[in-house]
């Protein structure tokens, strides 16, 4: 089966955005979509009828619907070794109220080998620009070829999001104005080199380059309640190797407004 993207489908009204989501970016792709539903010892109705109907609602797209048993969790991080990205609901049938992120989308979000969407609903309009998340690390590299590659398959801007201080200085470490600017400039110079070559191989899509002072995650959620999606990567340029999901992007997982797309690095 040539790869597709796969939705963990458990019959809560999350997963279901999750599955419009998916529905949309399979057909814009051009990829089957499976819809696994993972039978964990409890019975129930079955949830798969319901979500391909609202698949087929959403989009045009090959839809295949799969009952496994097991651990939900763990069926799809399995599946994200063949997957082409992972999508799941912000909480599942059995979350409870307040609990901003399911134990499933966590775990998926923190070790799924593919990229995974995180989707909060209802889908944003899809007129909306694509929100980019950039550190400056090379690590986040997969991050910015995603967010190239969404904001052109969508025909949509691309908002490219840079902010260069997460914490305030200390009191006793004084930074006049003239110190801040050099500062601002050279994280300028970071975001355009990490742009340039992404830009040159999607010339149609328009870029926004904001650069700020500020800390990434009220920022970030800031700017995307204006976008359809928000890109980032699994760690950030503070990220330690074999980190499994950096602070921010873990962060968005709970507030952002919008679906979340954690890209990874094959070689993080």
């Amino acid at each position: 089966m040539r790869e597709a993207n796969v939705v963990g489908v458990d019959g809560s009204d999350s997963a279901l955005a999750a599955v419009q989501w998916a529905a949309v970016d399979s057909a814009l792709h051009r990829v089957p979509l499976r819809l696994i539903h993972v039978e964990s010892g409890s019975v129930g109705e079955d949830p798969l009828p319901a979500a391909c109907r609202v698949a087929t609602g959403a989009a045009d797209v090959e839809v295949i619907p799969e009952l496994r048993r097991g651990v939900p969790q763990a069926v799809l991080v399995e599946e994200s070794a063949r997957a082409r990205r992972v999508a799941v609901g912000i909480r599942g049938v059995g979350g409870r109220s307040g609990l901003p992120v399911g134990s499933t989308a966590d775990a998926v979000a923190m070790r799924a080998e593919c990229p995974v969407v995180v989707v909060r609903g209802p889908v944003p309009d899809p007129g909306k620009p694509i929100l980019l998340g950039v550190d400056g690390s090379r690590v986040g590299e997969a991050a910015v070829a995603v967010a190239f590659a969404e904001a052109a398959v969508r025909r949509v801007p691309l908002v490219a999001v840079h902010v260069w201080m997460d914490v305030e200085p200390a009191p006793w470490a004084a930074v006049d104005d003239r110190a801040w600017a050099v500062i601002a400039e050279s994280e300028r110079e970071v975001l355009a080199e990490r742009l340039a070559g992404w830009q040159a191989e999607h010339p149609d899509v328009e870029v926004r380059r904001v650069v700020e002072r500020n800390r990434p995650v009220r920022y970030l959620v800031e700017h995307a309640k204006a976008a359809q999606l928000i890109v980032v990567g699994s760690r950030g340029r503070g990220g330690m190797t074999g980190m499994l999901l950096g602070s921010t992007s873990r962060a968005l997982l709970h507030i952002a407004p919008c679906p979340v797309l954690i890209a990874r690095n094959p070689a993080a």
